[in-house]
């Protein structure tokens, strides 16, 4: 296999590979393109989906609303980035390659198709983008880098709770926010459906289909307190708008058990034809079968410009990687948190291979923002380090506030340097000395 083309000067391409590619694996790689000469580089994206997943949406893609479709083919168009529709299996971080086995061509059937963020469907073992024995029925690829970008993302988190896996729905990825979708409209009037998990994923998903199914009698199972890290204003508003949507509230619940119909809980069981589990996320595991240096979590341990703290060609970014914010707290995994990451890695990249200082882009937040429906909305402004302050916008303007948010998070994809115009700069950092290296010197250089 050729490891990129050989030019003048008797160098040949620093090859970057990004796997990943939901918003901080696509911002990354559309970046570094727009960063460095096409000459010097080569860089490619792997990911199982042919089309950007607006993950921040899947609770509405699970109520029926169709989303529209943002292909990578027109994305990247012109860039120079090149898409690899597969799935990663195993990344050596020691002999710089990643595993690949080619995706299914609609790149959404199989078990837990990738959702570009990370994985996943929970619905296997195996879950698509990792697991075991993806190389038994179709030819494993490896792919060498320079420098790797590792944007796996997450998938949901069952916590182990028993039945939760068999029995309970995610929408942490396109197939499973399409399996609800199917299971939601197949729901007579009258039937009880569960969310577990008070979170924004949860608080998202109740209002979403409380308001699209009023048929429907939807209830939320929540750990603590319903809204209990908003503002006093924030909380209020919640609870207006869960009332008015009728939805019912368990707080200070916790579910012990998931069954086909039913869930367990601290305080008993309760009906549930359909169960929602979105109880937060869990790193994709492929990274704690590394070398790299993660958390107990499986998340990467990086330093301030997103690079690993164990290997200093590998970066990580958005729900994959353990990065300090203000204060020293890890920033959460989230939309808000991967992007600046993303802008973060690639500047850092692409300054160490043309040798120009690193600038750094501050990761901090500034609002939470949650949809309650299409018509409702909650704006909770936040400090640097994600604490609630007094100030939150509420209603209608809210809702519009988030829908732009959504869509300038699909724009910003696709307009990496937010359409400030920039300058592709030569690499001076060479990544081989002259003449070519031979194979084995390729993978070790």
């Amino acid at each position: 296999m050729q490891h990129g083309n050989a030019h003048g000067h008797g160098h040949r391409q620093h090859r970057i590979v990004v796997i990943g590619a939901g918003y901080a694996g696509a911002i990354a790689a559309g970046r570094l393109a727009r960063r460095l000469r096409r000459e010097d580089v080569a860089i490619t994206l792997v990911n199982a989906e042919p089309d950007f997943v607006e993950r921040i949406r899947m609770h509405q893609v699970a109520v029926g609303q169709e989303l529209r479709p943002r292909p990578f083919s027109e994305m990247f168009a012109g860039t120079g980035v090149r898409l690899r529709l597969a799935r990663v299996t195993a990344v050596d971080a020691d002999g710089r390659t990643v595993s690949i086995t080619e995706a299914e061509p609609d790149g959404s059937s199989g078990p837990g198709a990738a959702n570009g963020f990370g994985s996943s469907d929970g619905s296997s073992a195996s879950d698509g983008l990792g697991g075991s024995g993806a190389s038994s029925n179709s030819g494993v690829e490896e792919l060498p880098y320079d420098t790797l970008v590792y944007a796996l993302g997450s998938t949901w988190n069952t916590h182990d709770v028993p039945g939760a896996a068999d029995h309970a729905h995610d929408i942490a990825g396109r197939p499973g926010a399409l399996r609800l979708r199917a299971r939601l409209a197949a729901l007579g009037a009258g039937q009880p459906v569960v969310v577990v998990g008070g979170g924004l994923t949860g608080l998202e998903a109740a209002t979403e289909i409380a308001e699209a199914r009023p048929d429907l009698e939807v209830t939320l199972a929540a750990r603590g307190a319903l809204g209990d890290w908003l503002s006093p204003k924030g909380a209020r508003h919640l609870r207006k708008v869960m009332a008015g949507l009728g939805i019912t509230v368990h707080e200070n619940t916790t579910v012990t058990g998931v069954g086909a119909d039913r869930i367990t809980t601290t305080a008993g069981e309760m009906p549930a034809a359909v169960t929602i589990w979105t109880t937060g996320f869990a790193a994709h595991p492929i990274a704690q079968a590394t070398t790299l240096k993660t958390d107990a979590t499986g998340r990467i341990e990086v330093d301030g410009t997103m690079r690993s703290l164990s290997h200093p060609d590998v970066y990580a970014i958005g729900d994959a990687a353990l990065a300090q914010g203000p204060g020293d707290k890890p920033l959460r995994m989230s939309c808000a948190s991967g992007v600046p990451m993303a802008w973060q890695a690639a500047d850092s990249i692409a300054a160490r291979l043309t040798g120009t200082k690193s600038p750094t882009a501050p990761l901090r937040y500034f609002n939470q923002c949650i949809s309650l429906g299409r018509k409702e909305g909650l704006i909770q402004y936040v400090t640097a380090d994600d604490r609630a302050r007094t100030a939150a916008l509420t209603g209608r303007l809210a809702a519009f506030y988030k829908e732009l948010v959504c869509r300038g998070a699909a724009w910003g994809v696709a307009n990496p340097t937010l359409a400030i115009p920039t300058r592709r700069r030569p690499t001076v950092v060479r990544p081989t000395p002259t003449p070519p290296p031979t194979p084995a010197e390729a993978t070790t250089a």
